[in-house]
């Protein structure tokens, strides 16, 4: 088990880059997460027509941007040129979607960790985790944030893992249960990304008894993130980092 001696992640962690406060899965985001006291964040990765891992989390352009589109089917140059800042709110007109590569550099510059979920359009699970995979196996450690993987998708997960194995991973699931734990022990995994509604305190104890730790998502509400904390829940994925930082840290 990729399983490290003591969990270096800080608990917050701000969803798609930047939350609620900036378009997500952004430059953008980055950079107002760590101005604001984040020191980790989550985002998605895809892969253009041509191979090209960018960060967007549905498999169409249609809800962050003023034009359409699917994702597996525009090359990189022109989801790179796509404005997913205007939607958001015009302060950020301008905003693209950027490379995967621009992230980590940009992650790097801002001293980050990323939580880097693999988020393959359907049909191409395995050849999106085996690009992303072996574009961080290119990438010695000094080039590269401290990251974790994740992903729904099994075969992603062992596609990447295959070719970067050295990186912590964490199994997502949208529902606790034993097969959840089975899977990410199986695949090695350092922890299991859980969603919050639904989720109890033993689902956690028992996570954590088999030597997984426990990351939820979204928490956005003070009451929550704490009674999470509580429970033994080493980090929380929020759309609103601005609530949670000062009294979770």
């Amino acid at each position: 088990i990729c399983q490290m001696p003591r969990w270096p992640w800080p608990k917050v962690i701000a969803h798609r880059c930047g939350g609620a406060l900036a378009p997500e899965n952004t430059l953008a985001g980055l950079a107002i997460a760590a101005r604001s006291g984040c020191r980790a964040v989550e985002f998605d990765v895809m892969l253009s027509r041509d191979g090209v891992p960018v960060l967007i989390h549905d498999e169409t352009i249609d809800r962050c941007a003023s034009s359409s589109g699917t994702v597996a089917a525009l090359d990189a140059t022109l989801l790179m040129a796509t404005d997913v800042g205007a939607r958001f709110h015009p302060a950020f007109a301008g905003e693209t979607i950027p490379s995967l590569d621009a992230a980590l550099r940009r992650c790097r510059e801002l001293g980050l960790a990323a939580n880097l979920e693999i988020k393959p359009a359907q049909g191409h699970e395995v050849e999106t985790g085996r690009v992303v995979g072996r574009r961080l196996a290119s990438l010695g450690p000094d080039q590269r944030p401290a990251l974790l993987l994740s992903s729904f998708s099994e075969g992603a997960l062992e596609a990447a893992v295959a070719e970067a194995k050295n990186i912590p991973r964490g199994w997502l699931t949208d529902a606790f249960d034993a097969a959840a734990l089975k899977t990410a022990s199986g695949l090695g995994c350092a922890s299991v990304h859980l969603a919050l509604d639904g989720l109890e305190a033993a689902h956690v104890a028992a996570a954590r008894a088999a030597g997984l730790e426990v990351l939820v998502y979204t928490v956005n509400r003070l009451p929550d993130a704490r009674r999470l904390v509580g429970w033994g829940v080493s980090g929380l994925f929020t759309d609103r980092y601005d609530l949670l930082l000062d009294a979770i840290g």
